[in-house]
């Protein structure tokens, strides 16, 4: 094989080519003289990621996930715009003595790119592979969002507080410091970044030297800014300010809320600060006032789970359990619930904690256990509203538990969420909370397990040809219910990556669900205290659709990929 095609011998020792693959590739060389890089790309048969990895290997050059690091604002400044355009590259970091610089290039192999931003920045650089796309990115979006002058101005205002309060970062007695431009711009510009990429939460972290901007997007954190330790007293106290939280308690957790209007959109902040070994971490979770709650369709619920679901909510009595860990969408999925359902005609009471969205029209209430206002004593409070359907955030203890098949047992439609991993597993653990079988057996109408998997971008959705082994278990999982085109080559779909997904290959995000129905044959075999794992064989003999069946359903017809199916859904 000849040198020049290094790259294709290096990925055929790391198995991502087969040594069939690796011929082709060499032929079509032989005979076009493309570059070996282009020919690869072309092939699809390794994506563009895996080409970059190989060529950095190659040269001894490390790679570097640019979604996936930070940019202290500081170091964009040596390194103007013009020249990282230019010379497609970015820089992300700087050594602790300042003399180091970190840059990734889309070619890290052009010398002369080396050399003169060398003489420009006055630095040593140390030079990182990265995906073009990612580099043209990242200098669109993080020049456009540098904060190198407004840090600049806030190092000044609290090193002036510092001197003045004699080891203080900030005069926590005077907020005026809090409200003026510099701190205040590193917050809105914070803000402003998130609303712009749906992001759900953001996380600002202290660590030992530096003070590091975390952003929640499709359920996944990147990171995406990197600011000077000193900084991060006055920003914990400037969004403290905007709370309405003690800026002089730093002790204990607080939390508290306040509003934001970015380009067109308002937008309810959470806010929640957490003491840590250095510092408070603030951890602020946005909710869109606008753009309304999702349909149940839209969540991702269709065929034979949608209509199961649709026929217990219909019913006047009962109780309803979503089941799922933290942050698989259980409350979205109660209030699309509790939209279907709420007319003139029916008295809605919620209890929450705490309360996301306001649905208008349903009476919503705010848990408080400092006041004596809990799960258990709202919902004992709740049955003398006159309600028809009743919502409780969790089914945590004993007392919620009863209170809950009281309700139902009286009339009443009740909806809860359980933190169990299937709907099966719902049955088993409210009888470990010491709820009686035959209770359970004549209230529980539905149970609904659920997680959340990314949507592929559709504007970077690309077909290709699923491994045989991925093809085998799709087979094996979906068992009768696989169905192949005759004549059709089975396909499966992925995301590039582009500006729009930033380069993530995802955007937005869909549910995956099984829906339990309790059927006589269900309500006999919780009366009998069977196991979990009985209870779900028996549903699934009587037509449900497992959890990761409806993924696998959702990846052949190309909604989401394989490896965020099983992110999510693997036992």
């Amino acid at each position: 094989m000849p040198n020049s095609l290094s790259i294709t011998k290096l990925l055929t020792e790391k198995k991502s080519l087969s040594p069939e693959q690796a011929e082709k590739i060499n032929v079509l060389y032989a005979s076009t003289g493309k570059p070996e890089e282009q020919l690869l790309e072309e092939s699809g048969f390794v994506n563009k990621e895996q080409i970059v990895k190989a060529k950095g290997e190659l040269f001894n050059i490390p790679f570097a996930t640019l979604r996936d690091i930070g940019t202290a604002p500081e170091v964009l400044q040596l390194i103007p715009r013009a020249v990282a355009e230019r010379y497609r590259l970015i820089p992300f970091a700087i050594s602790g003595d300042g003399k180091e610089l970190s840059v990734a290039f889309a070619n890290p192999l052009d010398l002369e790119a080396i050399e003169f931003i060398e003489l420009k920045s006055g630095k040593k650089i140390k030079p990182y592979i990265a995906l073009e796309e990612e580099v043209v990115t990242a200098i669109g979006e993080r020049y456009s969002q540098n904060l190198s002058t407004e840090v600049s101005a806030a190092l000044e205002e609290t090193s002036d507080s510092k001197e003045a309060q004699a080891g203080q970062v900030i005069d926590i007695q005077n907020a005026e410091v809090l409200r003026k431009e510099p701190v205040a711009k590193i917050v809105s510009t914070v803000l402003e970044f998130a609303i712009k990429y749906r992001t759900s939460d953001i996380h600002i972290e202290p660590e030992e030297d530096k003070s590091r901007v975390r952003y929640r997007i499709d359920g996944i954190l990147h990171e995406k800014l990197v600011l000077p330790k000193t900084v991060h007293e006055a920003l914990v106290s400037r969004i403290k300010v905007l709370t309405d939280l003690k800026i002089d308690e730093k002790r204990i957790p607080q939390d508290g809320r306040f509003n934001f209007k970015a380009d067109g959109q308002e937008v309810d902040l959470r806010v929640s600060t957490l003491p840590t070994v250095h510092g408070e971490k603030v951890v602020m979770r946005l909710l869109k006032k606008s753009g309304g709650v999702p349909t149940l369709p839209e969540l991702g619920l269709r065929g034979r789970a949608l209509k199961n679901l649709q026929d217990a909510i219909l019913r006047p009595h009962g109780i309803i359990l979503i089941c799922g860990p933290t942050g698989s969408g259980k409350t979205t999925t109660l209030y699309s619930i509790l939209s279907k359902i709420n007319t003139t005609k029916v008295n809605i009471v919620t209890l929450e904690d705490p309360v996301e969205y306001q649905i208008a029209g349903v009476n919503q209430v705010q848990v408080n256990p400092a006041a004596g206002l809990t799960f258990a004593s709202g919902l004992r409070a709740f049955l003398r509203q006159d309600p028809n359907i009743i919502m409780v955030g969790e089914i945590r203890d004993r007392e919620t538990t009863d209170l809950a098949i009281q309700a139902s047992l009286t009339g009443h439609l009740v909806f809860s969420t359980i933190h169990t991993k299937s709907a099966a597993g719902a049955m088993p653990r409210l009888m470990d909370m010491g709820a009686e079988p035959f209770l359970l057996a004549s209230t529980l109408t539905a149970i609904v397990a659920q997680r959340i998997c990314r949507k592929i971008c559709p504007s970077c959705r690309e077909a290709y040809d699923p491994p045989p082994d991925v093809l085998a278990d799709i087979k094996n999982v979906l068992g009768p219910l696989y169905m192949e085109k005759p004549g059709e080559k089975p396909q499966l779909f992925r995301g590039k990556g582009c500006p729009e997904c930033n380069n993530t290959g995802y955007f937005g995000r869909v549910g995956i669900f099984e829906v339990l129905p309790v059927t006589e044959r269900i309500a006999r075999l919780i009366i009998s205290r069977s196991a979990g794992i009985d209870i779900q064989k028996a549903a699934f003999e009587e037509g449900m659709i497992t959890l990761k069946q409806d993924g696998y359903f959702k990846v052949m017809e190309g909604v989401t990929t394989m490896e965020e199916v099983l992110r999510v859904a693997q036992d």
